[in-house]
């Protein structure tokens, strides 16, 4: 009597996807809890951007003006928004370069895990954190008078905004932390704070020399920033070129772009990290 024996049924996508799924939230969920019983490091995360937001609005801010006239503070906080998202890639950066290093991603590269749902769970908690940070720099905009005007969907629009920018810069983070060391990578923030600063941010492109307001102007910070000071109703720069005119949609141009180029990048990087 013959044995009938059961073809074996390849996954369908659905189910592939929802193993992806499951496996990043338990990946972003151990992530989370490795940083919640780190409070030294969740202080210092939090406490950076309410340390920028008073040396900038109130320590410099006596001596900034706002091209065409408007409090400095409510001019200053989207940029703050938008910096704090993009320095919090040196978060990724870091923590992706040491797990590379000492071992943590080799062990999660033995298990029955997809290897998808590690960079995504890496990305998912880098984004809570990133939401974390948020909150509280909004919490302490409020507290030093800046506001939003145009009600609480285009504020959530803005929001949203912020959101998609760091999400773009974790795919960077996680590319560029699997080919450096923990040292190097420790010293990005130094690269980042000048990008972040050659932006509308602190002041407007308009009153910076010809070249570096032209770099500024196409900062892909400076069309997230530029979105939110409209979308909030914030005093704002609004230059006559084509990069002032459509920061919108850049806002959510950029952010597409950038992880159109480096999620599959950064996910080749992860597949191919015992080959370096």
């Amino acid at each position: 009597m013959s044995a009938l024996i059961s073809p074996v049924v390849p996954p369908t996508a659905a189910r592939r996807l929802g193993w992806v799924l499951s496996d990043a939230w338990v990946i972003a969920r151990s992530n989370l809890i490795h940083l919640t019983r780190n409070p030294a490091g969740m202080a210092s995360m939090l406490l950076f951007p309410i340390v920028m937001v008073v040396m900038f609005g109130y320590v410099f801010g006596s001596a900034m003006t706002v091209a065409g006239g408007g409090d400095y503070r409510a001019f200053l906080m989207p940029g703050m928004f938008a910096q704090t998202m993009a320095v919090g890639v040196t978060t990724t950066l870091v923590v992706v370069s040491t797990h590379a290093t000492y071992g943590v991603t080799d062990r999660f590269r033995s298990m029955p895990v997809s290897q998808s749902g590690v960079v995504l769970g890496r990305a998912l908690a880098d984004m809570a954190g990133s939401a974390l940070e948020l909150a509280v720099l909004i919490g302490c905009g409020l507290v030093v008078g800046w506001g939003w005007h145009n009600g609480p969907l285009p504020a959530l629009a803005a929001v949203g905004l912020l959101l998609l920018l760091r999400f773009s810069l974790t795919w960077v983070g996680i590319f560029v932390g699997l080919k450096l060391k923990p040292e190097s990578a420790g010293a990005s923030w130094m690269l980042m704070l000048p990008l972040t600063m050659i932006a509308n941010t602190f002041a407007s492109p308009a009153q910076m020399p010809g070249w570096l307001g032209a770099l500024a102007e196409w900062n892909p910070l400076s069309a997230t920033v530029a979105a939110c000071r409209e979308l909030f109703g914030n005093p704002g720069w609004s230059g006559g070129s084509w990069a002032a005119q459509h920061a919108l949609a850049l806002a959510v141009g950029w952010p597409l772009l950038i992880t159109a180029v480096f999620l599959p990048l950064a996910a080749r990087a992860y597949r191919r990290l015992d080959r370096v």
